[in-house]
C-alpha cells in the first residue's frame, strides 16, 4: 500500500493539473494527489516541470502520483517515460495499458528497469476488455498496485463499463496477487456507496471535482462533497459490518 495514507479504505485520489489545484484538493481532504492532464487523453501526462511544482507544493503532506500519458505498450517508450516521471520526485508512477498491444514485454521491461527505485501502478481500461490475467504478471514484475479506469470518458462511467460482479472479481484477484487496488473512470458521488462495498484501496476522481467537465478547474466544494461522501460510505460500511 502507498505510504502516508490515512487508515481505512478507500483512499480519495484527486487528479489535478497544477499546483493550485493540488492545494484545493488538499484543503478539501484528498488522500492522494494525482498529476494528470485530462486534455491529453484518459491518462494524459503533465510536463515534468509542472509535476515537480506540484510535488514541491504538496511537500510530502500526502502521496503524489503521476501518469505518463496514453502511450503504446512498447518497452523502450514506457521505461523512458516512467523514468523521466519518477525523476520529478513523485511517490508513484501510473502506467496505462489500453488493450491495443500485448503489454507483457512492456510490463517485464518496466519491472526490470524499476530495480526497486520506481513505485509503479498499472491502469487497465474497463471499457477495453481488460485481461485480468495480467494482474499476476504485474505483481511478478514488482508493480505495487493496479487500477481500473476508462479510456473513453464520453462513453459512461466505470460502473456502466463493467458489471458489479466483474469489479468484485478484479479486486479479489488483485488482493490474491498482493497488489493494492483502485477504481476510477468518470466516477460520480452517487457511485461511492456501491463501490465502497467492494472495499477497494482507493477511489479516483477528476470530472466529479470540476464544474464543467474534467478539463475545467476543480472546485473546492466539489472536493469536500466527495470527501464527505467517502467518509459517510465508510462509516455506513463499518456500522453494517459490526452489526452483522
Amino acid at each position: 500500500m502507498i505510504d502516508g495514507l490515512r487508515q481505512g479504505k478507500p483512499a480519495f485520489l484527486a487528479s489535478v493539473t497544477n499546483a493550485g489545484e493540488a492545494e484545493v484538493a488538499l484543503a478539501g481532504g484528498a488522500d492522494i494527489i494525482d498529476c494528470k492532464n485530462p486534455a491529453s487523453g484518459a491518462l494524459g501526462a503533465l510536463s515534468t516541470d509542472t509535476v515537480r511544482r506540484i510535488v514541491q507544493r504538496v511537500d510530502r503532506r500526502v502521496p503524489v502520483s503521476a501518469t505518463i500519458g496514453d502511450l503504446p505498450a512498447y518497452p523502450e517508450i514506457l521505461t523512458k517515460a516512467a523514468a523521466e516521471m519518477a525523476a520529478t520526485g513523485v511517490d508513484v508512477v501510473k502506467i496505462g495499458f489500453f488493450g491495443d498491444d500485448d503489454p507483457r514485454r512492456g510490463i517485464d521491461a518496466l519491472g526490470a528497469a524499476r530495480a526497486g527505485r520506481i513505485r509503479l501502478v498499472a491502469v487497465l481500461m474497463a471499457d477495453r476488455d481488460p485481461d485480468f490475467a495480467l494482474l499476476a504478471e504485474l505483481a511478478a514484475a514488482g508493480f505495487e498496485g493496479v487500477m481500473l479506469d476508462t479510456a473513453d470518458k464520453s462513453a459512461g462511467r466505470l460502473t456502466s463499463a463493467l458489471p458489479f460482479e466483474r469489479l468484485a472479481e478484479f479486486i479479489q484477484i488483485a488482493r490474491d496477487t498482493g497488489l493494492f487496488v483502485g477504481l476510477a473512470g468518470s466516477l460520480k458521488e452517487s457511485d461511492i456507496a456501491v463501490l465502497v462495498e467492494l472495499e477497494p484501496d482507493m477511489l479516483g476522481f477528476r470530472g466529479a471535482l470540476c464544474s464543467e467537465g474534467r478539463v475545467s478547474a476543480i472546485e473546492p466544494h466539489r472536493v469536500v462533497s466527495i470527501r464527505h461522501g467517502i467518509d459517510a460510505a465508510k462509516l455506513a460500511r463499518t456500522q453494517e459490518t459490526s452489526v452483522g
